[in-house]
């Protein structure tokens, strides 16, 4: 029997874990206030939030294991994890099947002016807007992980072109953004990732190209961004993340024409929390048997 502690699990709830795994003792948290329940915990199945992350490891002291249910890292102590030996794995996989839909219908969206007819259709507006057709359009993959190689096989399907960007080999952000007609973000938060979409990058790409980021926000210079959408610099961007969550009300974002928004709901499926548990209960089977865990983090590199 392997002791799990499960407190702010997305929407697997403790229930629903103890259910799936009967021969387990699940440690169920429903606030702060029950931790104290927690300090005989090996294993725990939680969030990413900062202080719900410090609060979960103060109270457990044995704890070996640690599942996100977030597919980035970037909220968790990584070096207290490794100087305590805690193993972290994230959800990487989860998500893939639905952000990489949810690029490709911003992609969509953009080439076939959706969104404007949606804002006609809310002015009874019958009026006409530029279209494009994606087969032979470029798509710059940033990031070429599970959801970014997901992405590129969805794209691939459409006749698209496929320029997928890897950390340690091929071309490099500043050699293969000019190509792009869409540059889709797909790449986790990391030291070397954080302001990767710099104003020189920004100020590479055509003037037609589209920015969609589904990853993080502060991987984008957001004002640079806004800067060259104000100056017609790009032709728009399509974006689930932003610097700052949830989008301020004064961000001059929600008022061009050209922008689509989505608040961080890319990752949203019915089937998240299945595939979540299916997942964690590999890891569990591997975790028992002395197996290596399925997406374990690598530290020093972020994810």
């Amino acid at each position: 029997m392997t002791n799990i502690v499960v407190w702010s699990a997305f929407r697997n709830t403790p229930e629903t874990v103890a259910a799936r795994f009967p021969d387990d003792r699940i440690i169920r948290i429903a606030d702060e206030a029950h931790l104290g329940d927690a300090q005989d915990a090996e294993v725990a199945f939680s969030g990413n939030n900062p202080q719900r992350v410090r609060q979960l490891l103060d109270a457990t002291p044995r704890l070996r294991w640690y599942h996100t249910v977030s597919a980035g890292v970037e909220n968790m102590p990584l070096g207290e994890l490794a100087e305590r030996g805690i193993v972290l794995t994230n959800n990487s996989g989860s998500y893939d099947i639905q952000i990489a839909e949810h690029v490709m219908a911003f992609i969509f969206a953009a080439a076939r002016s959706l969104h404007r007819y949606r804002d006609n259709q809310s002015r009874h507006e019958w009026r006409s807007h530029p279209q494009q057709e994606l087969r032979d359009a470029t798509v710059v993959v940033y990031g070429m992980g599970s959801i970014g190689g997901e992405v590129a096989r969805l794209a691939s399907g459409v006749g698209m072109r496929v320029v997928g960007l890897r950390r340690s080999a091929g071309p490099t952000l500043a050699e293969a953004v000019s190509e792009a007609d869409f540059l889709a973000i797909t790449a986790p938060l990391t030291p070397a990732t954080r302001g990767a979409v710099s104003r020189d990058i920004i100020g590479r790409m055509k003037p037609t190209a589209w920015i969609v980021n589904i990853a993080r926000g502060a991987i984008v210079d957001e004002a640079a961004m806004i800067d060259a959408l104000r100056e017609k610099r790009l032709g728009g961007a399509a974006l689930d993340v932003f610097a700052k969550e949830p989008l301020p009300a004064e961000s001059p974002l929600w008022s061009f024409d050209n922008v689509i928004l989505t608040p961080h709901t890319s990752g949203d499926s019915p089937r998240v929390a299945e595939r979540t548990l299916t997942l964690f209960a590999e890891n569990l089977r591997r975790y028992k048997a002395g197996e290596p865990l399925l997406n374990r983090v690598d530290f020093a590199a972020g994810y």
